[in-house]
């Protein structure tokens, strides 16, 4: 198994001839796979993205604002995809880093964010996660099990490979993407995309 975004050359940046070090079947594939990589990752960044673009221009009380009847909070839905999805997905059951494993246990509800907490460090740790995990993507193959599963969590379902947690959290951030649309034109009139004839 090949990485999924697997550095080409040595780190003196030189070339590697493909076929000197794999077989022409290898050759033939790696394409393949390195676009399905790129796109699935392209796709996933785009969520991402989305999910930092709608919330551009807000201020921290507008941020911290429950507008559904729910209660949610903008800042709340950054801080879940920033720890109970990038962190959990990727550091966790991708790598299985125990670090990540262990801050899991510690971390409350993510949803909940303390008053002490400002937008920028939260809109940060987003950042931040993404990168991780990015890093994480970048070096594990696509049809690589998890590192680490969370047996207790939800019963007999389960992912088998990088390729489906990528899936899972595309999907997920582009439902809170759209979570966020609604919040955002509710709360200033701002729309994210808007279609014209």
């Amino acid at each position: 198994m090949r990485a999924c975004a697997e550095p080409r050359g040595d780190v003196a940046g030189d070339r590697v001839d493909p076929l000197a070090t794999h077989t022409a079947e290898d050759v033939m594939v790696q394409p393949i796979k390195e676009t399905e990589c790129t796109a699935l990752l392209s796709a996933l960044n785009d969520q991402r993205e989305h999910v930092l673009g709608i919330l551009a221009g807000l201020d921290e009380p507008a941020l911290r604002r429950p507008v559904l009847p729910s209660g949610w909070t903008c800042l709340g839905l950054v801080q879940h995809l920033a720890l109970d999805v990038e962190r959990f997905w990727f550091r966790a059951v991708v790598a299985g880093e125990p670090a990540a494993i262990d801050e899991l246990a510690r971390t409350a509800d993510a949803w909940q964010v303390a008053p002490e907490v400002s937008a920028e460090s939260v809109l940060n740790e987003y950042r931040k996660q993404i990168a991780l995990a990015n890093a994480i993507i970048g070096v594990t193959p696509l049809d690589a099990p998890p590192g680490w599963w969370p047996e207790d969590l939800f019963g007999d379902w389960r992912v088998h490979s990088l390729r489906q947690i990528i899936l899972h959290v595309m999907t997920e951030t582009a439902c809170h993407a759209g979570h966020l649309d609604v919040v955002r034109e509710l709360l200033d009139g701002r729309q994210w995309l808007v279609l014209t004839e």
